[in-house]
């Protein structure tokens, strides 16, 4: 998938997941401590999360440099205290729908990857179907079975053959698992539910 594509992509989810964090901030107040999909992390951790990708290189070095520089260490702490309001979290991610921002030693991609499986962390939980353009998700599930740090999917799925029943995506060997490519990707990134 070109880069224009990637980054389509990725505004789109912000803007439909800021609508999905306000709507839930009206109908579901109380949903802001359940656990998410994302081990360890409530529904309000993995919304807060989304927004943390485009802050400025200055403070992501700074929140890195408090953690040891530890990448998950640094990405847990600040998901956990964030304290800004669903509101605020929702008015941060509009805002950066269109920015092309990504953390350092990153491509488009995993931004994308970020949106898309976090949308899930967030939406299953509370029982929202929500939608995975195909195009999207199979641009995703490749790069992420291509990158080993930080889901290592081919080590912790070898011996299994990843086949989508929805678009065409055949990667492994092994054992088939057959599923729609959503499935597929929250699998390879290491989604229990999935």
């Amino acid at each position: 998938m070109e880069d224009a594509a990637v980054w389509r992509h990725i505004a789109t989810q912000r803007r439909e997941l800021a609508d999905v964090i306000e709507e839930l901030d009206a109908d579901q107040p109380d949903c802001w401590s359940t656990p998410s999909l994302c081990v360890g992390w409530s529904v309000r951790d993995v919304a807060a999360h989304l927004t943390h990708g485009t802050l400025p290189a200055p403070r992501m070095l700074f929140e890195a440099a408090r953690s040891g520089f530890r990448f998950n260490a640094v990405v847990d702490r600040m998901a956990r205290t964030d304290r800004r309001q669903p509101s605020q979290i929702a008015a941060a991610l509009r805002a950066a729908a269109d920015s092309r921002r990504h953390p350092p030693g990153t491509s488009a991609m995993e931004p994308l990857i970020d949106l898309l499986v976090h949308g899930q962390d967030l939406c299953v939980p509370l029982g929202i179907d929500r939608a995975m353009p195909r195009d999207a998700a199979v641009a995703a599930a490749q790069r992420v079975w291509q990158m080993g740090f930080p889901f290592q999917a081919r080590r912790h799925l070898a011996g299994q053959r990843l086949i989508a029943v929805d678009v065409e995506f055949d990667v492994g060997e092994g054992r088939e698992v057959r599923a729609p490519i959503r499935d597929l990707l929250m699998l390879m990134t290491g989604r229990s539910a999935a």
